[in-house]
Order: C-alpha cells, then sequence, then structure tokens
C-alpha cells in the first residue's frame, strides 16, 4: 500500500483514543475538572443549583427594556399632572366621570392613572416581560447553551416565570405608589370621591388602592400566561407580544358588543376594571371575585399549555 493510500487514523486527525484522556476531557467539559458521578455525570451536580433566581431576575434588570419600561410607569403621573395644568383642568362633582374628578384629591388622580392606563398600558407590560422571556433567548441563539448547562427545562421555563412575574409585579405597583406620592403634592391627601357622591377617606382609599393594585396583578395572570404560551411557541419576541397586545385588544372590542349579553361574561377582559367598585362607601365584591376566577382559570389553562409546549417543543436556537 502506498504513502497515499495508508488509512487515516484518529491520531492522525488529533484526536486521542487514551481511556485516561478521554475520561480528563469529559470531565473538563461537564465540570471544568470536576469528578465525574457514576452515572456519568458531573459529581454534586444539581438542577435546584441551576439559573438561580437572582441571577436572572439581575439579568432582566439590567435589560435596557426593563429600565425603559419602569422609567416610563414612573414619568406616566407627571405626564398626566403636566397634561391637566395644561389644561386647566378642575374638578367637576357632576359629571359622573372619573376623569373629571382626577383634580380632586390625591387618591383620585390614582385612580385616573389607573383608568387611562389599564385598558392598553398595564397589559402591554405585561405581556413584554412574559412574551419577551423565553422567545428572546431562541432569537439570541442561547437557548439551547442554557439547556445543555445542563438546566431543566421545567425549571428554566419556572425560574424565567417567576422574575417575570416578579418584574411584572413591581411595575405594576410602582404606578399607583408614584401617583400617590405626586398626587399628594399637587392636588393633597384629600378624600376619594366618586361619580356617585360617595366619598372615602384618605386612609380608606390607600386601602382601596392598595386592594384594587394586587387585583388588578391577578386579573393580568391571564395576559402573563398567554404571552408565555406563544413565547415558548416562536423564536420571534415580538410576534408574542404583539399576539398577546392583539388578544387583549380584541377581547375588549368584543366587550363593547352589548349584543353579546352575557357571554360577555366569558371574555377575560370583562370584569378588568372591577377593581373599581372598591371605590364607594359599600364595596360590592360580586365582579371581582367572578375576575378572580375568570384570570386565574385562564391563567391556568394557558399555562399548562406552555409547560407542555415547552417540554415537547424541538429547540434548535
Amino acid at each position: 500500500m502506498s504513502r497515499t493510500d495508508k488509512p487515516r487514523t484518529h491520531q492522525d486527525e488529533g484526536v486521542h483514543t487514551d481511556p485516561a484522556a478521554l475520561d480528563e476531557l469529559t470531565a473538563a467539559g461537564a465540570g471544568g475538572g470536576a469528578d465525574v458521578g457514576p452515572d456519568g455525570g458531573v459529581a454534586g451536580y444539581r438542577a435546584s443549583a441551576t439559573l438561580s433566581l437572582g441571577v436572572e431576575l439581575r439579568r432582566q434588570l439590567r435589560r435596557r427594556r426593563t429600565q425603559l419600561v419602569l422609567a416610563l410607569v414612573a414619568l406616566l403621573p407627571v405626564i398626566l399632572v403636566v397634561a391637566f395644568e395644561i389644561g386647566d383642568a378642575e374638578a367637576n362633582r357632576r359629571s359622573g366621570a372619573f376623569i373629571d374628578l382626577a383634580t380632586a384629591s390625591a387618591p383620585n388622580f390614582v385612580v385616573v392613572a389607573l383608568l387611562v392606563s389599564g385598558s392598553f398600558l398595564l397589559p402591554m407590560i405585561v405581556a413584554l416581560y412574559f412574551g419577551d422571556t423565553i422567545a428572546s433567548e431562541s432569537s439570541w441563539s442561547s437557548m439551547k447553551y442554557l439547556l445543555a448547562i445542563p438546566v431543566p427545562r421545567h425549571r428554566l421555563l419556572r425560574q424565567k416565570a417567576v422574575a417575570s412575574a416578579l418584574l411584572s409585579a413591581l411595575t405594576l405597583a410602582l404606578l399607583p405608589l408614584v401617583a400617590v406620592v405626586v398626587g399628594v403634592i399637587w392636588y393633597g391627601a384629600g378624600e376619594a370621591i366618586s361619580p356617585t357622591g360617595d366619598s372615602v377617606s384618605f386612609g380608606q382609599s390607600l386601602i382601596a388602592i392598595g386592594l384594587g393594585t394586587v387585583y388588578i396583578i391577578i386579573q393580568l395572570s391571564w395576559v402573563a400566561a398567554l404571552g408565555l404560551l406563544l413565547s415558548v411557541s416562536t423564536d420571534a419576541p415580538l410576534g408574542a407580544v404583539g399576539g398577546t397586545v392583539l388578544v387583549s385588544i380584541l377581547s375588549q372590542i368584543l366587550d363593547q358588543i352589548t349584543a353579546l349579553g352575557d357571554l360577555r361574561e366569558f371574555l377575560p377582559t370583562h370584569f378588568a376594571m372591577a377593581w373599581m367598585d372598591l371605590i364607594a362607601t359599600d364595596v360590592d365584591w360580586t365582579d371581582m371575585a367572578a375576575g378572580v376566577f375568570s384570570a386565574v382559570t385562564f391563567a391556568t389553562v394557558f399555562g399548562l399549555l406552555a409547560a407542555r409546549r415547552f417540554a415537547t417543543r424541538d429547540i434548535t436556537s
């Protein structure tokens, strides 16, 4: 056999076949020189130690997207004050609308801030956090490297969902908190006045606003779960976020069609504004209870579908 016909060996390609050398390479690739366990994994490896919640939260907080959203929410009350000052707004108890009572007191200002942002801005924020969480990793082609650490799929999805939920709750709570401070400075710590003529003391109104914020967070859980479902179903973050927002808008449009009658109660946004019942001397909890049940039901269904989809998805990016 000629020299050129000589078969190529592993040594010719620079691959060592010595078993001891292969063990060293395996250990280095699995854990940087760590001992290899009897099952072939790294000794001491614990799935619960991968992708800690603190690491994911710090990573999300450093993103420009998160910083811009928090800044926008913090500036919104200031923007509203400027708008009311430019428009020379005065409280009108006869108008029958909350928007005309915005300057009556700080609690009224907070209610209006939540009211004007509740139909679009707040659902969009939740959709942004959840719709972007998995899809962004796919678009950056980093998902397969996270799973190769290895991070179990169920843990990866859970940690990202929990981080998104905490960021959403923080952002949603930031709006009324800043609005209270700005409202007290500009309009004083007076009573909350409803269009029906009911008035609630400043202290009681703060409790009502706190409960209302909790209700909004729970009610938007269906948006979070839908965003997560779309996020695990696509590699395009904009598609997941936009799809979630479009579903929310469509639900609100259908809710305005009175011809649907009682069927509107099955829409996820039908009870979105039920928290406004808290600004009254006698609080009716019926719509809020129905809103919580509706949101939790939709969130559970969408969440289970998201977990199943992610568990069986072929990760290629």
